[in-house]
């Protein structure tokens, strides 16, 4: 398979952090958390990194400034998920492989998932495998909705998705493994029909999977894995968490 590579985002603003800062340079044992998605990334084996900036990007890209392998794309209007993705478009004009895209406020994010996320897709030659994991602390989260067989049908947010769904305990992590090809394809027809009235990346599984292309979620990650950093006591916890945890 061609080398994969990685869109992480990085371009939002968190006011749940109380600080200046732009919340993916906050520091974990010293070191921004947006440095252990790509060290995570790289134990995957991708060979770009694309890293979306926008809310001060300058302080981004300079605190990332010494990384040879890392390249930026600007989201300079905050409009969704998809919309941040397809910011990266030119940066991955020539790539003919897999991408991985993931939120740079996961820094438990583990290489030797992605490297699973990126060996199903590449084995069942998927347009797009989403990455789950269950958890009944789903609030907030979007839900995996399968059909009677256990398929894929489709990502609901929380604020869009009915009583029945709102209790499925299968949960979007955020990770996706994309053929990049097939991944800006179905960006094109993203359309912003929500209540947030954003371009959510999540749609893309669904246009895809409407289209006949394989699409599927696997449960690949543990909920610790997917967890995001919102608040100083996330911040906290999570480095309590990577103090204990063995080197990969």
């Amino acid at each position: 398979m061609n080398p994969p590579a990685a869109v992480i985002l990085a371009a939002g603003k968190s006011t749940r952090m109380k600080s200046e800062l732009p919340k993916v340079l906050h520091p974990i044992l010293g070191r921004p958390m947006i440095e252990y998605v790509l060290d995570a990334a790289r134990a995957a084996h991708c060979q770009k990194l694309v890293v979306i900036v926008g809310h001060k990007a300058d302080e981004v890209k300079a605190a990332l400034a010494h990384h040879s392998d890392v390249e930026f794309a600007l989201q300079a209007d905050q409009k969704g998920t998809g919309h941040a993705v397809m910011m990266s478009a030119e940066n991955l004009a020539e790539h003919d492989g897999p991408v991985l895209v993931l939120a740079g406020d996961t820094p438990l994010l583990k290489g030797t998932s992605l490297a699973k996320l990126l060996e199903i897709q590449q084995q069942n030659q998927a347009a797009c495998v989403v990455g789950t994991a269950t958890t009944k602390a789903n609030e907030g989260l979007g839900r995996i909705v399968r059909d009677a067989n256990g398929q894929f049908l489709r990502i609901v947010e929380q604020k869009d998705a009915t009583p029945e769904e709102a209790a499925i305990e299968e949960i979007n992590t955020g990770c996706f493994a994309f053929d990049g090809r097939q991944l800006f394809h179905a960006l094109e027809k993203v359309k912003p029909d929500n209540s947030q009235a954003e371009y959510y990346l999540t749609d893309c599984a669904e246009i895809l999977l409407k289209e006949g292309q394989t699409v599927l979620a696997d449960p690949v990650f543990d909920i610790q894995e997917a967890m995001g950093v919102n608040t100083q006591e996330q911040l906290a916890e999570v480095a309590e968490i990577l103090k204990q945890a063995p080197s990969e």
